[in-house]
């Protein structure tokens, strides 16, 4: 049974972070989704990014490493789009996770990354926020970093196309995207 953590969007905590943790759980692993930004939930991408900038990133990277004490060193950072940059920021200081999930967003590699390291990237295509030159570039970074990274590309939704609640939603795309979560998920439960 694997262990995944996941960090909201800039849009706070909502039903796309609470589906993720049932349909986690429901394929037999544990799954938890804190809440970085203390019961504030956007109603546009605007006002999250205004939520993010009151906040301060400096204290929704603190909450988010308040949220793993406790939890396995092998627990698997996830985080879509705003909290795929959280799960990077804690990347470097979690050496034994078992692996990295990156929902609708690049951030970075974390530098002491150990070789083979399971990550899946899931991203629009094209993504309004993640522009073909950043995506070739992070590519490159990954193949000198030596993890083992999955990249998926999913046409025909917008960049949060796993949020039902949102115009970006595509159904087709969101259900191959947890579908590969799922299977990553038992991956890294048959290995560890």
């Amino acid at each position: 049974m694997a262990t995944v953590i996941f960090f909201h969007s800039v849009y706070g905590l909502r039903s796309l972070e609470h589906e993720a943790v049932e349909r986690v759980q429901a394929a037999g692993h544990k799954a938890f989704a804190p809440d970085l930004y203390d019961g504030l939930i956007a109603r546009s991408i605007e006002e999250g990014f205004e939520f993010k900038d009151e906040i301060g990133w400096p204290t929704i990277c603190e909450r988010a490493e308040w949220a793993l004490a406790g939890l396995p060193a092998s627990t698997v950072l996830a985080g879509f789009s705003m909290g795929a940059a959280v799960a990077a920021s804690l990347w470097p200081k979690r050496e034994k996770t078992a692996g990295i999930l990156f929902l609708h967003g690049i951030a970075s590699i974390a530098e002491n990354a150990r070789k083979g390291l399971p990550l899946q990237l899931h991203l629009a295509d094209p993504d309004p926020f993640e522009p073909e030159e950043d995506v070739a570039t992070w590519r490159q970074g990954v193949t000198k970093s030596g993890i083992a990274a999955e990249i998926f590309r999913y046409p025909g939704g917008g960049h949060l196309y796993t949020d039902a609640s949102l115009p970006d939603y595509n159904a087709q795309a969101a259900d191959l995207t947890w579908k590969r979560v799922i299977d990553f998920l038992g991956a890294i439960d048959a290995n560890t």
